[in-house]
């Protein structure tokens, strides 16, 4: 098997020891070798808390460090253009969290670079990887359903802290970035095309920052789709993905995180049917596919391509709402509803 895929991360997010640690306990070849964040003392206290061996002093120092073959980058949205197109040019291969970037435009440079540093480049859209996603696309393609006629995808949430990151503009932060990315990802993962954005309409928590989310979409072989994301509103808690056609119906309660628990469902003539696709946590699969990329070359759904697509249209849902794309210059604040 050889050395062991050497990881640095950067920052100290929470999202770190359930996306990446706990996972590279159970793969033999990843170790995560060092840390490094803003603060210092904040990075050694995490090293401490969750075994990481090694503290770098600062994002630069643990990006160049010749020790490290990739970069896990859970930064704030806005940093992770920045940071990452630094790694891709260190010789780093990189796992970016989701969404990949502020917009399509930081989303394509970062590509480039992936392209330009002949290094992997992976958006951490971890649902892609579980058997569901592709079980999910078989029974489209089964005929099933009949013609698929409309895609629609929710999730909702309950988070009301208005100090919480998600909620700043700065950060490059709102509902159709944190919550919507995931919805519009699992409409085209299902169509297996490129919508575009028929109508939008966004609720805010601060000038320019949507809390909460609604677009209709349309293809161009005539189906249409929907997408509704919430980090709070009236619907706390919905997360599934529903796809309609003329002789039936799937629906899928948490295509997110099956391994905790999910429900697929099929209606059609022939009457009702209940799936439940095993498999490991979603972020196993994901780090897994991240080393297997790495190692032998092996492509991955949810590649640069396929990053710069979705942020395109997540930018199209902010204009179509009647809001700047984040990390774009604003002409005046959205009156918050």
């Amino acid at each position: 098997m050889g050395e062991p895929l050497r990881i640095g991360v950067l920052g100290a997010a929470r999202i770190t020891p359930m996306a990446l640690l706990r996972p590279a306990r159970e793969i033999l070849d990843v170790t995560v070798s060092a840390v490094a964040a803003r603060d210092p003392e904040r990075a050694r206290a995490f090293a401490a808390r969750h075994r990481v061996p090694q503290v770098r002093d600062s994002y630069d120092a643990l990006i160049d460090d010749p020790e490290l073959d990739a970069i896990y980058n859970p930064l704030p949205n806005s940093l992770h253009c920045e940071w990452t197109i630094r790694a891709l040019r260190a010789g780093k291969h990189v796992l970016c969290e989701k969404p990949m970037a502020s917009n399509a435009e930081e989303a394509e440079r970062m590509a480039a670079a992936a392209q330009e540093s002949g290094r992997v480049l992976m958006e951490a859209f971890h649902w892609r990887y579980h058997p569901l996603a592709a079980r999910m696309k078989e029974i489209l393609a089964s005929g099933d359903l009949g013609e698929i006629r409309h895609l629609e995808a929710h999730l909702c949430i309950p988070l009301p802290f208005p100090r919480d990151i998600r909620y700043r503009w700065d950060l490059a932060g709102g509902a159709a970035m944190d919550t919507g990315c995931y919805t519009v990802n699992i409409v085209r993962h299902l169509a297996e095309a490129e919508p575009e954005v028929v109508s939008a309409r966004a609720w805010l928590s601060a000038p320019q920052v949507d809390r909460r989310m609604e677009g209709e979409l349309r293809f161009a072989d005539g189906r249409t789709g929907r997408i509704v994301c919430s980090l709070f509103s009236k619907t706390l808690l919905r997360v599934e993905a529903r796809v309609r056609g003329t002789r039936g119906e799937m629906r899928v309660l948490n295509p997110l995180a099956p391994q905790l628990y999910h429900r697929l469902t099929v209606r059609g003539p022939e009457g009702k049917r209940v799936e439940r696709v095993p498999g490991d946590a979603t972020y196993t699969h994901q780090l897994r596919a991240f080393v297997d990329a790495v190692r032998n070359g092996t492509q991955v759904p949810t590649d640069p391509s396929d990053a710069v697509a979705n942020m395109r249209v997540i930018d199209a849902l902010y204009r179509a709402a009647g809001l700047a794309p984040r990390g774009t210059p604003v002409a005046e604040p959205a009156a918050i509803e």
